[in-house]
């Protein structure tokens, strides 16, 4: 497929790169929500991650993981988010599969118990709640 040239993971400048194999991207957000937050995306210009062959899959993880070392050595987080926002309605806001790596450290947040689950804040403290009842039979 060809690259477009409307989309701005296809057409980003060299120099933003932090690393990179024959399949995937690694470089730094425009607009992080924590120092060294980076994305990792395929070569290939796709929509949705269930459009990535098992290869491509498997190749942004093995970069994800080199990218942790290395913000691990640069940066000593404390932990990491990791994320994808699939279609618009989970926030995907450019049509480019990308994979967020997110160092987090420690007192960044006043509260980081429940994680992703603070894009729903009513949902997000769930440890004080009685379990859910079973279904009906």
């Amino acid at each position: 497929m060809d690259k477009p040239s409307t989309c701005t993971y296809c057409t980003l400048a060299e120099a933003r790169i932090f690393d990179e194999t024959t399949l995937s991207i690694a470089f730094k957000d425009v607009f992080p929500v924590s120092s060294g937050h980076t994305l990792i995306i395929p070569r290939r210009h796709v929509e949705s991650y269930f459009e990535l062959t098992n290869q491509e899959r498997e190749d942004m993880l093995i970069l994800m993981t080199r990218v942790k070392d290395k913000l691990k050595e640069e940066l000593n987080p404390n932990g990491f988010n990791i994320g994808i926002n699939e279609g618009f309605a989970a926030g995907q806001t450019v049509s480019h599969v990308s994979m967020h790596l997110i160092p987090r450290f420690k007192g960044d947040v006043t509260e980081p118990r429940g994680g992703i689950r603070w894009i729903f804040p009513d949902k997000a403290v769930f440890w004080n709640a009685p379990p859910p009842a079973p279904p009906a039979a």
